[in-house]
């Protein structure tokens, strides 16, 4: 069995299509998405909409990421909505929209989409070997007593060897190189896909590392390229 994580999303639906398709998925795959999948691209409803159909095949993990808690925020909270819509709401608002001329609304969002986010997608999972977070973890304490702010907002820059002696496989800190990053015992894989960047997609067993952009172009590598104990390897993508 593939055990597949996948970095930030962003309601990039081309570079997901086109990732999914170069993964070739195998019903005994499991794949795990790290959060994130709203706000910045133009197409987060279509995002949400094949995620709830992956979770549907049993295949899927999904986490939260700080973004989809934005969202949740300003849902049940209508003061925040405001902070959620500067930091990518409007673009998640308007793939909801019925119409272009229609004005853009929360209520748009079908409550299956709410649901999703609110009560199927979970803050970590673990395997015998990895574990896997949106943000980052405080590496004194178990995985059950972590804090919100740590999983979903901690960047990924001073990670440490966490206490379960599991790597973790992180998103959030995206890599403007469009490339992840290694410390061998922690991997980040947000690699800005909305921006000028890639989708990422890590095989945790093999270290095969698959990529998709906007543009519909795909790549390949080995996670060992991006390692930061190896700094004569190559870091250019076939």
């Amino acid at each position: 069995m593939r055990i597949l994580a996948i970095g930030d999303i962003h309601g990039c639906s081309v570079a997901f299509d086109t990732l999914m398709k170069a993964v070739k998925l195998q019903p005994t795959d499991r794949i795990i998405t790290l959060g994130d999948y709203v706000d910045r691209g133009p197409d987060s409803k279509g995002i949400i909409d094949r995620l709830i159909g992956l979770h549907q095949t049993g295949q899927l993990v999904a986490l939260r990421g700080n973004h989809e808690i934005m969202m949740l925020d300003a849902y049940y909270y209508p003061h925040r909505l405001e902070g959620w819509l500067a930091c990518g709401g409007r673009e998640t608002l308007a793939s909801y929209a019925t119409s272009p001329k229609k004005k853009i609304k929360l209520d748009n969002i079908p409550d299956e989409h709410f649901d999703f986010i609110a009560n199927i997608c979970q803050d970590w999972w673990e395997t015998e070997e990895h574990f896997f977070v949106h943000g980052n973890v405080n590496p004194h304490k178990p995985l059950s007593q972590q804090s919100g702010h740590d999983l979903f907002w901690t960047r990924f820059y001073h990670a440490q060897p966490h206490c379960s002696g599991k790597t973790m496989i992180c998103g959030h800190t995206s890599q403007k190189s469009g490339q992840p990053i290694s410390f061998g015992y922690a991997v980040c894989i947000d690699t800005w896909v909305y921006g000028k960047g890639w989708l990422t997609c890590f095989d945790v067993n093999s270290g095969q590392i698959w990529q998709a952009n906007q543009k519909g172009e795909k790549r390949t590598a080995s996670i060992e390229e991006f390692s930061i104990y190896c700094p004569t390897s190559s870091s250019v993508l076939a």
